[in-house]
Order: C-alpha cells, then structure tokens, then sequence
C-alpha cells in the first residue's frame, strides 16, 4: 500500500458518513415539517405537539431563566467594570440588551435545551429503535418521522423561539440589578439605554435587526437541535451502549453545530 493511502481511506470514508449524516438528517426535518399542517389539523398530532411543547418549554423556564439572570449579571459586571473607569458605566443598559438580544440570548437557550431536551430525545427514541419498537411502527405501515419526530421538531423549535424572549428579559433584568448594586447606576437610567435597542426599526417597521436577528437563530438553532437529537435516536444501534452513544453525538454534534451556524448567521445578518 501506498504510505499515507490508508490516511486518506479513512479521511474518505469520515466525510462519506458525514454527508450521509447530513442529508439524513434534513431529510428528517423537510419531512417533519411537511408533516406538520396534517398533525396540527387532526387530535391526536394537535395533543402530541402540544404534549411536546409542554414538556420542552414550560418544564425547561426554571432552569432557562436562572441561568438567564446570572448570565445578565456577568455581562453587565464585566462590561460595566470597564465602562466605569471612563466615566460610561450608565451606557451598560445598551451593551447588555444588544448581547443579548443579537447573540447570548439564542445561544444559551441553544445550549441549555440541547442538554436537557436534545439528549432526552436522543435517549427516548434510540431506546425505541434498540427495543424494535421502531420496527413494529413500520411494520404496522406507520412513518416513524410522522408519528414521532415531527411533534418533537415543531414543539422544540417553537419553544426554542419563546425560551429566547425570556432569556432575553431576564438577562437584561439581571444587568439592571448588577448595575444598581455595584455600578451605581439608577433603574431608569438602565433602561433608558436599554431601550434604544429598538430605536432602528429594520423589519416590518418595528422590529430591530439586534432583536429579529437572534429571533431568527433561536428559529434555526430549534430546528437543528431537535433535528439531530431524532436524527441520532432513530439510528440507534447495539442495545444500552448504543443508546449511550446516540445521546453524546447528539450533544457534540448539536453544540458544534450551533456555535457554528451562530457565527455564519451573524456574519450574514451584519456583513
């Protein structure tokens, strides 16, 4: 053999089941969410999404707003810190909103539900396919995408978008109580820099780019976490151990994935 062949083989067939990966799991999500107008118009897929979205958004605001406010908190410490050697500290309203808005707020609900919900799903329906009950759905002629990924997709993604605005008051709500406890800046004058956020209104007349751009990330950062967490469940293979595996790729994968996809978005939104 060739020195150095055997390298390649193996590079060759990494990015074969990386574009396999790939299409497959958008594969799943085109599916899903062509499922979704039948789902919504019948009982049983109108429950099932809401069912989904009960358990993905509404179990998920404890800890969501928790890390929220601490996040708003370091935010506005560390940039208020600095701001206050020049005399600006009163500016960190602004700073804090536009961060979170444009780019902590999508990201950290990103995270926190792929670690939550992404792993759960991953778990949930890789023990369905190593217990062959994925098997018998398909033999029963019923589309395990249809019956099982798509309310996950919809309500994940959804909820994602609604995590986002929370995570965003509550971050900013934090920066407020740092800025009174240590930056001896006063409530109002907080917020009145805060709310020059939303004095360019780019889309549709009212809606900043600061605040639609990181409502559109927590759009495609859903889609994306809930994609792969069934992508991965619905391959699952080699009982327990499978399982196992099916849920850490899901996390790695989702995490990459999103950290990436943050940065093309926002390279995109503010070329």
């Amino acid at each position: 053999m060739v020195p150095g062949l055997g390298y390649v083989a193996k590079v060759g067939r990494s990015m074969s089941r990386g574009f396999e990966n790939t299409g497959y799991t958008l594969g799943i999500l085109l599916r899903a969410w062509a499922y979704f107008p039948a789902a919504l118009l019948t009982p049983r897929g109108f429950r099932a999404i809401v069912s989904q979205m009960y358990y993905c958004g509404v179990k998920a605001i404890g800890v969501t707003a928790v890390v929220a406010l601490f996040m708003g908190m370091i935010v506005a410490l560390q940039i208020g810190i600095e701001l206050k050697r020049y005399g600006q500290a009163e500016t960190v309203g602004f700073l804090v909103s536009v961060s979170m808005a444009r780019e902590m707020g999508p990201m950290i609900t990103a995270i926190i539900l792929t670690a939550m919900l992404g792993s759960t799903i991953a778990a949930e329906l890789g023990t369905m396919k190593v217990s062959e009950e994925i098997d018998a759905l398909e033999v029963m002629s019923i589309d395990p995408v249809r019956y099982l990924a798509t309310p996950r997709i919809v309500a994940l993604t959804l909820m994602t978008f609604a995590l986002t605005i929370l995570v965003n008051l509550v971050g900013v709500l934090g920066g407020c109580l740092v800025s009174i406890a240590r930056l001896g800046v006063s409530a109002q004058r907080y917020f009145q820099w805060a709310e020059r956020v939303f004095e360019n209104d780019d889309f549709l007349g009212f809606l900043p780019m600061d605040v639609y751009t990181g409502l559109v990330k927590a759009l495609v950062f859903g889609m994306l976490i809930s994609s792969v967490a069934c992508s991965q469940g619905l391959r699952a293979k080699g009982g327990a151990m499978g399982v196992g595996r099916a849920v850490r790729k899901t996390v790695v994968a989702a995490i990459m994935l999103t950290l990436i996809l943050g940065y093309l978005l926002t390279a995109f939104f503010f070329a």
